[in-house]
């Protein structure tokens, strides 16, 4: 018998809070290589700190998340605080934290699934679809206050949700091989059922009413087996934008988060009923941030001109940075233009590999670098 999803409605929650949570993988301080401590690691945590810091999906990752945060200060103290106090445990289970979305060298088949019903219904479903799913990714909740704004939100984040691929984009190696891509868990997780760029939505109630069907099918089990790129989240009330890739360093995976709440609240405030095709979005400007970040092109659908993604960005930030001052989010701006100067943390990755850095010299920068 499956759950209903007909009169599930909009859980309150404090408008425009925020919630973020990181995927890190873990790796034996030795080799390198993915290593499954994850069930040692859970099992020292303190009950206070357990709460915020999840086992995933692979023995050799593990989630850390924040409360519900009424800014990005208090993101900023949360994050950090419970990160540092899991680098603690980790160097005691012999691991240290990696911060990208895939692991360079270590094989998928190699992985160990987490012990959970959910998990295990998953991979039987998914078969060696998910058991290449090592990925790691940056997933951050902003509060709405009901679920119509929830849908407008994300029917028009749609349009910018390459523009934070690329500034994320952190998975270039795949196995011992350059995928030649920047975000290459991109394509592993559109290999997903239910997976990537959702099509407009346009109403709460047609949201309802198509995971109402899911349910009622049996396609779903949960609302949580939807895995678009941006979702609203009845149980929380929030939206959760999910396409980003797990920058390299905290500072960065801070700014964007600051980005993505200062969009969201931009969008539910001011944009108008205007949604753009689909197909282009993710036929071009989704594929072009995967494969090339900053350099890949993008269609802007609103001025009807085609532009890269790096100036896209800029014209993004342009436009929001009165708000990012308005919400106190000004610090992270430097951040985010720091990106685009360096270039996302694919790229840093590659320009690495091309000066003849192994993947454990690459892995052992990033984490030197993490802090920084």
């Amino acid at each position: 018998m499956f759950r209903t999803f007909q009169h599930q409605e909009f859980k309150s929650s404090p408008i425009y809070s925020i919630g973020v949570e990181v995927e890190f993988q873990l790796v034996d301080q030795n080799s390198l290589a993915l290593a499954p401590r994850a069930p040692e690691i859970l099992q020292a945590l303190s009950r206070k700190q357990g709460a915020y810091i999840k086992k995933e999906f692979i023995q050799s990752m593990l989630e850390v998340t924040t409360g519900i945060c009424a800014n990005m200060a208090e993101v900023e103290r949360d994050l950090m605080g419970t990160t540092r106090y899991l680098e603690e445990k980790a160097k005691k289970a012999d691991v240290l934290l990696h911060s990208t979305s895939l692991h360079p060298f270590s094989r998928a088949s190699e992985q160990r699934l987490t012990d959970d019903p959910r998990y295990r219904e998953i991979l039987e479903d998914l078969k060696i679809v998910g058991q290449r799913l090592i990925t790691q990714g940056l997933h951050v909740h902003i509060g709405v206050p009901d679920g119509d704004t929830a849908i407008k939100v994300v029917d028009h984040m749609r349009s910018y949700l390459p523009l934070i691929l690329t500034l994320t984009a952190s998975s270039p190696f795949f196995e011992g091989v350059d995928t030649g891509l920047h975000s290459f868990r991109t394509k592993l997780f559109e290999a997903l059922p239910r997976s990537g760029i959702p099509a407009e939505l346009r109403t709460w109630k047609e949201f309802v009413d198509l995971a109402t069907t899911l349910m009622e099918l049996g396609v779903i089990s949960d609302i949580r087996d939807i895995w678009w790129d941006v979702r609203p989240h009845p149980y929380f009330g929030t939206v959760e934008v999910r396409i980003a890739d797990l920058p390299p360093r905290m500072k960065e995976i801070l700014a964007v988060a600051a980005l993505i709440h200062t969009l969201v609240v931009h969008i539910a405030d001011t944009c108008r009923p205007r949604l753009f095709p689909h197909r282009l979005i993710t036929a071009n400007n989704k594929w072009q941030a995967a494969r090339y970040a900053m350099d890949g092109a993008f269609v802007d659908m609103e001025h009807k001109r085609r532009i890269t993604q790096k100036d896209a960005i800029k014209t993004l930030l342009a436009t929001l940075e009165k708000r990012f001052f308005v919400l106190g989010n000004e610090k992270y701006l430097d951040t985010l233009m720091e990106i685009l100067e360096l270039g996302p943390g694919s790229l840093r990755q590659r320009l690495l590999r091309e000066k003849g850095y192994t993947f454990e010299q690459i892995i052992r920068q990033n984490i030197q670098g993490f802090w920084e």
